[in-house]
């Protein structure tokens, strides 16, 4: 594909001596060519000369279709499974999961068809939750499923998604590090992330986990990033990210989501600066007390 000015593109490129990594990148507007010079999604403007390019790459847009969404989703269940599942008419019900999301049931569909809404159906994954103790939370992803009628809405959350050869070179070493003993089944890989040490000061952790999605696609999913306050805005987020970003890749991923609630600034803004696009959005529903 061509780049011209005005494309929206990704530019990799050398940092100077001094600093933690070698290379860094800025997705956004391609304004000059000579200089190379990107004004970033954040508005930041970035200008190189040609010697520090890495590569220039522009990102085209692509449409989302249903099945995007849910082979996104079940490869995301995957590397989310939780302590205990169950299905029941195209839904797939999870207790137990990490704090970053809630106990809940997720319409991924039977093959070839959409989930239940029925009463019989709702009621039985009512029945479900209510055995383990738990309220019954829906999940709900655009276009795979909307709330029952009298089920209250809200928690609007954002999936990000990228193309790992947009965003996340293999560096030569990692700054992180990465303790991949703890896999998941023989074909779900995860692993923690740890900038800092127990003895000194932990200063960024973040989980990763690769699936697979029906589509064939291998999918590493950000998880868990936290930073400890004394040490944000310093790029450590976006170092432990982009380290197990290409951990991933070794593994084989191909693609990577994040999920972000809407009203976290600064959650949504990290992913855009690390090169995520919205792939589609997610609520949640909760059954009504007493219904």
């Amino acid at each position: 594909m061509p780049i011209s000015i005005g494309s929206r593109v990704v530019l990799r490129y050398k940092l100077p001596p001094g600093y933690s990594h070698p290379m860094t990148d800025v997705i956004g507007t391609l304004e000059s060519a000579d200089p190379i010079t990107v004004r970033g999604n954040d508005g930041r403007v970035v200008t190189v000369s040609a010697d520090q390019v890495i590569a220039l790459k522009v990102l085209a847009a692509r449409p989302i279709r249903v099945g995007d969404i849910r082979n996104l989703e079940i490869a995301a269940a995957a590397g989310s499974p939780g302590t205990e599942q169950a299905r029941i008419d195209g839904w797939l019900l999870r207790i137990g999961h990490s704090p970053h999301d809630m106990d809940s049931a997720l319409p991924l569909g039977e093959p070839g068809g959409s989930a239940s809404r029925t009463p019989e159906t709702l009621a039985a994954i009512r029945s479900w939750f209510a055995d383990r103790g738990r309220p019954t939370t829906l999940m709900l992803p655009d276009r795979l499923g909307i709330a029952p009628p009298t089920w209250i809405s809200g928690g609007e959350g954002i999936i990000f998604a990228a193309d790992l050869d947009n965003v996340a070179p293999t560096p030569p070493q990692f700054t992180t590090t990465i303790d991949d003993a703890h896999a998941g089944d023989s074909l779900t890989r995860v692993a923690t992330g740890t900038i800092g040490s127990a003895d000194t000061m932990i200063l960024a952790s973040a989980r990763v986990a690769v699936s697979d999605a029906p589509d064939g696609r291998r999918w590493a999913g950000l998880l868990d990033l936290a930073v400890a306050d004394a040490h944000r805005r310093h790029g450590i987020g976006t170092l432990i990210c982009t380290d197990l970003l290409g951990w991933s890749r070794i593994q084989g991923a191909t693609h990577a989501y994040l999920a972000v609630p809407e009203d976290n600034a600064a959650a949504v803004a990290t992913a855009r600066s690390l090169g995520f696009v919205e792939h589609h959005r997610y609520r949640y529903a909760t059954a009504p007390v007493g219904a």
